[in-house]
């Protein structure tokens, strides 16, 4: 009788092996894609940081609520510059408007920096811009998650 065991299965594990081999190959050999440049994130507070904040500053704001609003800050962040990375001719006449308003407002400080302002808050989030928000920035500014630029309008640049 024949043996079917090892013969077989070193020959099916070569051949797993070969194939293995194969598609390593091909996937070195395909050109990479465009690199995306990836938008830099705010990082969530640490409960260490959110204890190290002032109890006068923190007020009845709870840990949960500070992360929410900087997971909402991020997703403004994104917004805008992904259309700020787009080329003019895929943009509409809306979209157009947006990047030349972004644009308007970079300064010489924010230059390569990312950073928003409140109606950017108010264009990509749900969020009020109103005092809690404010209050929450003020948290942030005091985590060095953000930095205040000044002039005409108010930038937050992100650390």
């Amino acid at each position: 009788m024949p043996r079917k065991g090892p013969a077989q299965s070193s020959a099916a594990v070569l051949k797993t092996s070969q194939e293995s081999e194969s598609n390593k190959e091909l996937e070195l050999s395909k050109k990479p894609s465009k690199h995306k440049d990836c938008i830099r994130e705010m990082l969530f507070i640490t409960t260490a940081e959110f204890e190290n904040i002032p109890a006068y500053m923190k007020g009845r704001f709870t840990y949960d609520q500070i992360n929410n609003v900087i997971q909402d800050i991020n997703k403004a962040v994104v917004c805008k510059y992904k259309i700020l990375k787009q080329s003019l001719k895929s943009m509409n006449n809306a979209t157009r408007k947006l990047y030349q308003r972004f644009k308007d407002e970079e300064c010489k400080e924010t230059k390569g920096q990312y950073f928003i302002v409140d109606a950017d808050i108010k264009e990509f989030t749900q969020m009020k811009v109103e005092k809690k928000f404010h209050v929450m920035l003020n948290m942030l500014r005091h985590c060095q998650r953000l930095r205040e630029v000044r002039g005409g309008i108010i930038r937050y640049m992100l650390q």
